[in-house]
């Protein structure tokens, strides 16, 4: 057992000090900081005079961000620097966080203090825009049930994240249980040199000759979009799709399917416990959306709209792979193939292509630029910060008068034991306390290509674009001017609008204009030519109804699987897939796919009966943009009523108001149906 006195998460330090965090530290460092949470409510319920701000909401709130600060390197730890050791110093602590974050929300002698406080005079906006949050998380708590059902409540809630984080585990062990190993180059026909040199290094790595595939999104993504060997891409498609399944290459060894089954059951029963119909319903109660009627107009609405422009695409599709290839029917693994087959004879263009123009150090500079053009912030480099990779870098963002407004790390590439994906999470949030303003802190995390050789990592497009995404996201953290932690930055923001500063900055990276800056070529540093800027932007829209109706399909199965679940015939997970499936998507995929099964956003993560977030928010995201087209895309202005209207305001007030406050209007679908290259007139 570690001593308390000398573990480094009971340091009370500005920045983690990641080297000297070991999982011994995990356990002692939790139970320390809960017990002090506990005697602290204790505290300020006993206190005789009446309860105010100041002698009970605001230390509660200082001890939770203190929890947080704590908790936030070793849960960050465990998606990007696994070890068992660490895992099992993670999963322990989990339920302990669980039970307590329960038992605060049920204590009645809280939730009444909290109640006698937002009933007086005294207290600004943001202080009762705070209030409101609480007593409705204190009610989504539980805080009103009968004792047994309490009780119930807790064990729920503490199942469930142990359940979630070992979802998320099994995906990520799926993943790195699964390699091929090349020896013969004839396998590897067609995939570009940037693709073999990395599998040649993940050999080396191994210790073997030739060539190593996984399934990390580089090595993955590149072999079904490239190989000319269709036995490779099938063998790859399959060992993918059925990740963390009863299918498959490792059929049952890291199986999801008993977990998704009780996941399924315990929400529904909490739901159920609140009051609620169904998970969907409590999901929306911190959601923009009214109901689950209208959520389920909007994505059948889209897929409307999107299905004819999906189906025109993939005769187009069929009918090129014929003609040119002599392919009569297409596989699930041939889609991503042939498509870029079409997609270079129609436009010309490949990400490969374009991998020279994003070397990694020209497209940190020009997103930067961008942001100080839009905003007039200064972002530099800062070195010598303790990190959990070398790789990792690390910066802080200064504004115009030299105030320090945020600071984050950056780990942008894949490698063994991280999770997959990319993600914005919280390091340190923006409070403010008797010693001053605590910085907001973001760690920002990719899965890119690593550099191989001397030269940089060059990215495609679309991982400019994923980086771009995960930089909105840590703007929206680190901007923040509210400083009361459960209403800055992303905090307290509807979780349906949380995607709105992310989507929104991705269209920076189809503007010439701002790829004048973001690109320039390994070798000359020439920027992206007119020429083949010309072709990317005429390729935008390419499969874009296909690309939609994959969303839609994904955010229906999610909703409907959370609002209609019967604890009687359980999930029935499959046959909800087959069925929405039948109705909206254009491609069906083989019954050996397990989809679900590596779904992790919303089995082990936050999105849980809240996938169509990203469509709906994407909504927001376009329209909030058209004011830049309208204006002009570098208008000082009007990136000022941006920043300051959403970036600024974090969840200090109605989502839709804030919008409205930027756009003078409530929101429109037609920019997001014009950039999807989806008209009215198509879509009719």
């Amino acid at each position: 057992m570690a001593d308390n006195n000398d573990n480094p998460l009971l340091e009370d330090l500005e920045l983690p000090p990641f080297s000297r965090i070991d999982a011994q530290h995990v356990l002692p460092a939790m139970q320390t900081l809960l017990a002090r949470g506990r005697g602290l409510v204790a505290e300020v319920l006993d206190a005789a005079e009446e309860p105010t701000w100041g002698s009970v909401v605001q230390p509660m709130g200082e001890m939770e961000d203190r929890i947080g600060r704590a908790w936030s390197p070793i849960a960050h730890l465990n998606g990007v620097a696994d070890n068992p050791s660490l895992r099992e110093a993670h999963h322990a602590a989990l339920p302990l966080l669980s039970e307590y974050a329960t038992e605060m929300g049920q204590n009645e002698g809280l939730y009444h203090s909290y109640r006698r406080i937002a009933e007086t005079k005294e207290l600004d906006s943001s202080q009762q825009r705070v209030l409101e949050i609480a007593l409705r998380e204190f009610r989504l708590a539980g805080v009103d049930l009968a004792p047994a059902n309490k009780a119930r409540f807790k064990e729920i809630s503490k199942r469930l994240a142990e359940l979630q984080a070992k979802f998320s585990e099994n995906v990520l062990d799926a993943t790195q249980g699964w390699k091929k190993h090349v020896s013969d180059p004839q396998q590897l026909r067609g995939l570009p040199e940037s693709v073999l040199a990395l599998a040649a290094d993940t050999a080396r790595r191994e210790s073997v000759t030739g060539w190593m595939l996984t399934l990390e999104f580089p090595s993955y993504h590149p072999v079904m979009t490239y190989a000319d060997d269709e036995a490779l891409r099938r063998e790859l498609y399959e060992a993918y799709s059925t990740r963390a399944s009863d299918q498959g290459p490792n059929a049952h060894t890291w199986d999801n399917s008993p977990i998704i089954e009780e996941i399924m059951g315990l929400r529904h029963e909490r739901a159920e416990l609140l009051g609620f119909g169904n998970y969907a319903e409590l999901s929306l109660a911190r959601k923009m959306a009214p109901g689950t009627t209208q959520v389920m107009e909007f994505l059948q609405d889209l897929a409307g709209r999107a299905r004819p422009v999906a189906e025109s695409e993939l005769a187009e599709l069929e009918g090129f792979a014929a003609k040119q290839f002599g392919r009569k029917t297409l596989e699930a693994w041939d889609i991503a193939y042939y498509s870029e087959k079409l997609r270079q004879a129609k436009h010309e263009i490949s990400q490969e292509e374009l991998r020279p123009y994003f070397p990694v150090p020209k497209v940190l500079g020009g997103m930067f630029q961008v942001v100080h053009q839009l905003y007039g912030l200064r972002i530099e480099p800062v070195d010598g910060i303790d990190t959990w990779n070398p790789q990792v870098l690390f910066f802080q963002i200064l504004d115009d008068h030299g105030e320090l407004r945020g600071r984050f790390y950056l780990d942008l590439y894949a490698r063994p034991h991280k999770r997959g994906g990319a993600w914005m999470d919280e390091c340190r949030v923006r409070t403010r306390t008797s010693r001053g303003v605590q910085t907001p802190v973001a760690y920002l995390t990719c899965n890119f290509t690593p550099p191989v050789g001397d030269q940089p990592s060059q990215l495609t497009h679309d991982e400019v674009t994923t980086l771009f995404h995960e930089f909105g996201h840590g703007l929206h953290h680190m901007l923040t001017r509210i400083d009361y932690p459960s209403i800055s930055g992303i905090n307290g923001v509807a979780w349906d609008a949380v995607e709105l500063p992310s989507q929104f900055l991705e269209n920076w990276c189809w503007e010439e204009q701002a790829l004048a800056v973001i690109s320039g070529h390994v070798e000359t540093g020439h920027a992206l030519p007119t020429e083949t800027f010309a072709r990317l932007r005429d390729a935008k829209n390419f499969q874009s109804g296909m690309q939609m109706l994959r969303q839609i399909e994904f955010a229906l199965f999610d909703f409907r699987l959370h609002m209609e679940y019967d604890p009687t015939r359980g999930a029935q997970v499959n046959a909800l897939l087959d069925e929405i499936r039948a109705q909206v998507a254009v491609l069906i995929p083989p019954k050996f796919n397990r989809f679900a099964h590596g779904f992790s956003h919303i089995f082990g993560g936050g999105y849980a009966a809240g996938y169509y977030s990203y469509k709906w928010a994407e909504v927001l995201s376009s329209d909030a943009f058209s004011k830049f087209e309208e204006n002009g895309i570098f208008d000082r202005n009007t990136g000022l009523a941006f920043l300051r209207s959403i970036l600024e305001k974090g969840g200090s007030r109605d989502a839709m108001a804030l919008f409205v406050e930027f756009r003078g209007r409530q929101p429109k679908i037609d920019a997001l149906l014009r950039h999807s290259g989806i008209t009215q007139e198509v879509a009719a």
